[in-house]
């Protein structure tokens, strides 16, 4: 999965926004727990497996 298909999937089935942009990584937050998780500014690269579980596991998402 890239990081654009992760950045969609964030915003169409759970709460997770871009919190802020800039510095080394953007910033997502999920309202609803609080938790906030850093994403790539690489949009076209494949996310790693183990970023990804730490994405999904904070954000909440179903994938």
């Amino acid at each position: 999965m890239k990081y654009s298909e992760l950045e969609k999937k964030l915003e169409e089935t759970t709460n997770c926004r871009l919190y802020r942009k800039g510095g080394n990584h953007p910033i997502w937050i999920n309202p609803e727990t609080g938790e906030w998780f850093a994403m790539s500014h690489h949009h076209s690269q494949e996310v790693k497996p183990g970023t990804l579980k730490s994405i999904i596991k904070k954000s909440g998402v179903k994938l």
